[in-house]
C-alpha cells in the first residue's frame, strides 16, 4: 500500500478503484479539487456495466494498492451516492449532499471543481467571477410636529336693532241720533244736569329681556394633504470592465 502523497494526483486517472474488501467499484474518471484550498477533494468514478455512470467518492483516506486506488468506502455506498453532473464542478448543493451521504462534515465553503482556479490581482485565490455591488437609497419617513391649532372663545358686544309693533288706545268722540232703541237710556236721568264721563285709555309697552340660546357646535379636525418631496443624494456604484492584452509585468 502506498500513500497518495508520494504520487501526483494526475496519476490516479484511469486507475481501477476498489473498496476496503478489494471489490472493484469502477475507474477514476477525473479528480475534483476544492475551489478554496486547491486540494484534491473528490474522485469521479465511472461505474456500471459499460462505465456510463459517474459516482463521486471522497479522496481522503485513499491509497495506492498495486495499480489500483483503494478508498475507505464500500462499493454499495459509492454506487448509492447522490447523483451529480460530471461537468467539471460540483455545486454547493451537490457537494453538501455528498458530504452528508458519506457522513463527513463540510470543512470549507468552497465548491469542488476541476477547472483552473482563478486569482485576483493580489494573487488571492478566488472564483471565476467578480461581484459588483452598489449603494441604494433606503428612504424612510417620520412624523414631526410643525405647529399647533387651537380653538379660542371670547365675548363681544354688538347692537341689535329691531322694530316691534305696539298698540295704544285713543279717545274718539262719537255722536248718534235718538232712536227708539236708545231713547230709554237717553231719558233715564234728569232733564238738565252737569256730568262727566271718562274712559281709561291703555297702550302696549315694550319690555326687553335677554336669554342665552345655543347656536352651533365648533370643533377642530385635521385633513391630510400629500406633496412631493425631492430626495437628492449621492450613491456609490462599482463598475466592472474588461481589459484585453494586459501586460503581466504590470500586475
Amino acid at each position: 500500500m502506498s500513500d497518495l502523497d508520494t504520487h501526483p494526483v494526475s496519476d490516479l486517472t484511469g486507475r481501477t478503484v476498489i473498496d476496503p474488501a478489494g471489490d472493484k467499484i469502477g475507474t477514476v474518471f477525473d479528480i475534483y479539487v476544492d475551489n478554496e484550498t486547491d486540494q484534491p477533494e473528490w474522485l469521479a468514478i465511472t461505474t456500471g456495466l459499460f462505465g456510463t455512470k459517474v459516482s463521486f467518492a471522497p479522496i481522503a483516506g485513499a491509497a495506492i494498492v498495486g495499480d489500483d486506488v483503494q478508498i475507505d468506502y464500500v462499493k454499495s455506498l459509492v454506487k448509492d451516492a447522490p447523483n451529480a453532473e460530471a461537468d467539471g464542478q460540483l455545486t454547493p448543493k451537490e457537494e453538501a449532499a455528498l458530504y452528508a451521504h458519506y457522513g463527513r462534515s463540510t470543512t470549507t465553503t468552497g465548491v469542488a471543481e476541476r477547472a483552473t482556479t482563478g486569482y485576483d490581482t493580489n494573487r488571492r485565490e478566488t472564483d471565476d467571477a467578480m461581484t459588483r455591488s452598489e449603494e441604494e437609497l433606503d428612504v424612510s419617513k417620520r412624523t414631526q410636529a410643525v405647529g399647533k391649532a387651537r380653538l379660542r372663545k371670547w365675548i363681544e358686544t354688538e347692537n341689535v336693532t329691531m322694530t316691534v309693533p305696539v298698540r295704544r288706545e285713543k279717545a274718539r268722540l262719537v255722536t248718534e241720533p235718538i232712536t227708539d232703541a236708545n231713547v230709554g237710556a237717553a231719558m233715564s236721568g234728569d232733564d238738565l244736569t252737569t256730568d262727566e264721563h271718562e274712559v281709561v285709555l291703555s297702550e302696549e309697552v315694550v319690555d326687553v329681556d335677554k336669554r342665552v340660546v345655543p347656536k352651533e357646535r365648533v370643533r377642530l379636525e385635521t385633513d391630510v394633504e400629500t406633496r412631493e418631496v425631492a430626495v437628492d443624494e449621492q450613491v456609490r456604484k462599482e463598475r466592472i470592465e474588461m481589459d484585453n492584452d494586459v501586460d503581466p509585468k504590470r500586475r
